[in-house]
């Protein structure tokens, strides 16, 4: 029977086009990557203003650098994340050792639940900052709002990544046994092996030779009498 690791057999199959766009996680994993784009490059795109007064550059959500540059970096960081998850997810079904499939599954697991934390404090900081913005008229503000609405898609996005990676970690490896059983270890066998303890005589397990030992031992060669 043809064993499967992780959701995903481990004969080491092709590579199938179909399959691998129809997964839940090669959608979710497109949406984030979509979503982190809009972030981070609305951001850096129209996130900073110039006083003409001052000269400095401000941010857009309270004139807090810190929140523009937090955005950013989640931003970043989460569409490396996504690209680089994608090349796993089409070569998981080509590796055939359930070791490296499971540690692929935990980084998974990690990275998601992670985050899914970080862009929820991405989502409470921008959210704060811009409803504390008073002077909203030197500001895009459709651009202010399309960031915080989908750092909060980003949250839904990756906390379904979590859970698809939670249910693909729980799942395990399921006919396939990774350790080796020793048979004679192995009472489930319906022969188990004989025990093999060396003594004085000889091996314990050695059969007797089912040839007599008492039997007449040939000597010299003698011719027939005619």
């Amino acid at each position: 029977m043809q064993g499967s690791a992780y959701g995903a057999s481990l004969a080491g199959g092709a590579f199938d086009v179909l399959t691998f766009v129809k997964q839940p996680q090669t959608i979710l994993r497109c949406l984030s990557w979509v979503f982190s784009i809009v972030v981070f490059a609305t951001i850096t795109a129209e996130g900073y203003t110039n006083k003409e007064t001052t000269g400095d550059i401000k941010c857009m959500f309270n004139e807090n650098v810190s929140a523009c540059s937090y955005g950013v970096g989640i931003g970043v960081l989460a569409f490396l994340a996504c690209v680089v998850f994608l090349i796993l997810d089409g070569y998981f079904p080509q590796i055939s050792n359930a070791k490296e499939r499971k540690f692929i599954v935990i980084g998974d697991l990690v990275f998601s639940g992670a985050w899914t934390f970080l862009w929820f404090i991405c989502f409470c900081v921008l959210a704060n900052q811009w409803s504390n913005t008073s002077d909203k008229a030197v500001v895009i503000a459709d651009a202010a709002r399309a960031i915080v609405a989908f750092s909060f898609f980003s949250i839904v996005t990756w906390g379904l990544l979590f859970y698809f990676a939670l249910g693909r970690y729980r799942q395990g490896v399921g006919d396939f046994e990774q350790e080796y059983r020793d048979p004679a270890n192995d009472h489930s066998t319906p022969y188990p092996a004989a025990p093999y303890n060396s003594g004085p005589t000889g091996p314990t397990g050695y059969q007797q030779s089912p040839f007599p030992q008492n039997q007449e031992q040939p000597g010299d060669y003698q011719p027939p009498a005619y």
